[in-house]
């Protein structure tokens, strides 16, 4: 099945001002919500603070990586720099998951002692954040198209702002029906809804970095692919794994018949096109064998 590995792209420096700015907004409402919390007696909007900062935090991640991942690759690193990335996004997801079991403990005990709560100190700060969280991801939009990490910004300041919602929606009940229950309630269920983001995305980046294989690619598939070109008797000792973001590679032992080891540098240009074509694999290094010399018993996969 063909895969569609084409990028929308968007100028760097207007990316990274729209980054920058998202940032900074960030920052701003992170401080106003921690403050207005202690003032207010709410946990909930400590709560809200914590996940803007995750999300601040992730935002800076991607603006040092999208500068440092521009850095041609080197002697040091010869994949180039793009997966730091992937490694800063293992620690937010990590602190992510600490920050969500420290609000749901925080919240629990709450709920057993509910203190007094300043509804509209809550009411109001959550109606900025509301504001700032649909500015960040309306900044982002145009971008998330492009970049996994970006997405995922994206849909994380989309569920900020529900999560807003949420708090703004809890202040009114403290104001409406003095219900001090509520606000720990909230931080509980803001907290599982974090844990819930980091436990399901964290996957991707232990993925990449255990260097798995592509989870939109079929491996089998890309076997038989190679299987199925004249010329090609097996393969194995195979490769794949995702070596950045948008970049997938391969390397394999091509076992070739004798007509196909007669004109071997057609059979690769033959197996490379199917690999680019049919998968979007633009890096592969192929090693071939003619079959009276081919490895015997050989693992399809890894290099057993």
């Amino acid at each position: 099945m063909p895969h569609d590995h084409s990028h929308s792209h968007l100028d760097p420096k207007s990316g990274d001002r729209r980054v920058s700015i998202a940032i900074w907004a960030n920052a701003l409402l992170t401080v106003a919500q921690i403050v207005g919390g202690i003032f207010a007696g709410s946990l909930a909007l400590i709560a809200d603070a914590l996940h803007n900062f995750s999300d601040m935090a992730s935002l800076v991640i991607a603006f040092v990586a999208r500068k440092i991942a521009r850095r041609p690759a080197d002697s040091t690193m010869t994949f180039g720099y793009g997966r730091i990335e992937i490694v800063a996004a293992l620690i937010n997801y990590t602190t992510l998951i600490l920050v969500g079991f420290y609000l749901i403990y925080e919240g629990g005990m709450r709920m057993i002692d509910p203190p007094e709560v300043r509804g509209w100190t809550v009411v109001i700060l959550g109606g900025i954040a509301l504001v700032i969280d649909a500015l960040t991801a309306g900044l982002t939009y145009s971008m998330q198209k492009g970049s996994v990490n970006i997405r995922a910004l994206f849909l994380h300041n989309l569920s900020d702002a529900l999560a807003s919602v949420a708090v703004i929606i809890g202040g009114t009940l403290i104001l409406l029906y003095d219900l001090r229950w509520v606000d720990p309630a909230i931080t509980i269920g803001i907290a599982l809804y974090i844990l819930y983001l980091a436990l399901t995305e964290i996957g991707g980046p232990i993925r990449t970095l255990m260097l798995g294989s592509p989870p939109d690619i079929d491996s089998d598939a890309v076997v038989q692919a190679i299987r199925d070109t004249d010329g090609v008797r097996d393969v194995h000792h195979v490769h794949l794994w995702q070596m950045q973001e948008h970049e997938v590679a391969l390397d394999c032992h091509v076992v070739l018949t004798d007509q196909g080891w007669a004109r071997i540098e057609i059979v690769k240009a033959d197996i490379k096109n199917r690999l680019k074509d049919g998968f979007g694999i633009s890096h592969s290094s192929l090693e071939f064998e003619h079959e009276e010399h081919a490895h015997q018993n050989a693992e399809l996969y890894g290099h057993g």
